[in-house]
């Protein structure tokens, strides 16, 4: 009779290379064709589409790093949320994976696979089935109407099928993962397209979309006020991304030795963004939620949640987590002392969220001191002249891990709450995203791949 081990061992999965290490020009050539697909899928719309509900909520598209309404209309969304809930289930004891082993690595990746499997189906069929991504209503007399909200499903179930070998194959040839490789693709073209975008604006078709376009247009049309926001909202993104790759470069190092080997060791490095973009990416998931749920309410005609003015929220709780632009209020001359109470609200809901899922992560994914304890000395590692104890070096990283775990978190609300109160080019949790992969891409190659790259690459690289 098979058996769950066996079962999840004979997923369909990438082959992943033979040799040991894949050159910088393979990975670079993988990742490349990866990432041109992705941007290629985004642009092929679903057959028999008619309503797309989702297409609002561009902050939840962002993050998931999906195009609504395309064949990757799911993004990376259920990938994450096997991820969250395999992590939570093994953090709080419920499923146990011994991730020290490569036997208990395997078993989680397998499970991980399995439940990537059910959220692709569940979410397409909730996508579909409530209403958010409807057939075509001038099909709804036909008798076709119901395959076609079927025809519909499969095409998101095919989508989210293509993104998850996608990323297995960033994972196995590539750089980093596919995960992070399309949320900072998708946040990257959102802000090239809002900074350099020459089609006209929907509300004035005299100025362009993009930023710097619009700003040689209005300073050519002599209008001060339009030329001041676009130069406002370039300096503001160009200031978020300098303090997000400052925040993400810092880090404390603890000194550790080889108890056996004298006079050797090396520095474990904390990052004092501890639990990098987690916080961020779940106090925006949780908003964007909120916000489509109120207008779930609204439309069932229930707004306790607040209400909706086309797509921008208007009042109630909605409008009070939807940040407003005080930077641009201030250059209009429309600034109040509501907006300033606003933008105080939207900066507290930010930290504060931000802090309680970085604590929240911290105790339940393996990032404790005692979890982190067990690791360092299961590697052979111990505090120079102190004996090899687990309580000894549990106590040490103590001192470390939850200033740093609060710390770190003020600090992710705080850039992502001012990029979003600033106007900048995308939203905060966006522009922080895309920064911390980036970063640490960045860093994975020049550990990896400085001899084999290319001279003038290798040149860039290091400086």
């Amino acid at each position: 009779m098979p058996t769950w081990d066996n079962f999840i061992g004979n997923l369909p999965e990438v082959t992943g290379p033979e040799q040991r290490k894949v050159s910088f020009k393979e990975k670079l050539k993988w990742t490349g064709i990866i990432l041109v697909l992705f941007f290629v899928l985004g642009m092929i719309p679903l057959f028999g589409l008619g309503a797309n509900a989702l297409q609002q909520f561009e902050y939840l598209s962002m993050i998931l790093g999906a195009e609504f309404g395309s064949i990757i209309s799911l993004g990376i969304g259920p990938l994450v949320t096997a991820s969250i809930v395999l992590q939570l289930l093994n953090g709080s004891g419920i499923m146990k994976f011994d991730l020290t082993k490569p036997e208990g690595k395997k078993k989680f990746q397998g499970f991980q696979k399995m439940f990537s499997y059910f959220f692709i189906v569940f979410e397409s069929s909730i996508y579909v089935f409530m209403g958010g991504l409807a057939p075509d209503p001038a099909l709804k007399a036909m008798p076709v109407y119901f395959q076609l909200e079927l025809l519909l499903t499969v095409q998101l179930i095919i989508g989210g099928l293509l993104i998850m070998l996608m990323d297995e194959v960033v994972s196995k040839w590539g750089f980093g993962s596919g995960i992070s490789l399309f949320i900072a693709a998708g946040v990257s073209k959102e802000i090239f397209v809002r900074a350099f975008s020459f089609l006209p604006s929907p509300t004035n078709p005299n100025i362009a979309t993009g930023a710097v376009p619009a700003l040689f247009q209005s300073l050519a049309g002599g209008d001060p006020i339009t030329a001041a926001l676009m130069i406002a909202s370039i300096i503001a993104t160009v200031v978020v991304f300098a303090i997000a790759v400052f925040g993400q470069s810092m880090k404390v190092e603890i000194p550790l030795s080889f108890g056996r080997i004298r006079g050797h060791g090396i520095r474990w490095p904390l990052s004092f963004i501890y639990t990098s973009n987690i916080p961020v990416i779940l106090i925006a998931a949780l908003m964007a939620n909120v916000q489509l749920w109120a207008r779930l309410l609204q439309n069932w005609g229930y707004p306790i949640l607040g209400t909706f003015v086309g797509n921008s929220p208007a009042t109630g709780l909605v409008a009070w987590i939807n940040s407003p632009d005080i930077v641009g209020k201030v250059i209009k001359g429309s600034f109040t002392f509501l907006d300033a109470a606003h933008a105080g609200v939207y900066l507290l809901i930010m930290v504060a969220g931000a802090v309680m899922f970085s604590i929240f992560w911290v105790q339940t994914s393996g990032m404790d001191a005692r979890s982190q304890a067990k690791q360092i000395m299961a590697s052979g590692l111990q505090i120079p002249g102190f004996r090899k104890d687990e309580r000894v070096m549990e106590r040490l990283l103590n001192r470390y891990i939850w200033p740093l775990t609060v710390m770190g978190a003020i600090a992710v609300g705080v850039i992502a709450a001012v990029a979003d109160l600033s106007g900048a080019l995308s939203r905060g949790t966006g522009i922080l995203l895309a920064v911390m992969i980036i970063y640490r891409m960045y860093e994975d190659i020049s550990k990896q791949h400085m001899m084999d790259m290319n001279p003038m690459m290798r040149k860039m690289m290091e400086h």
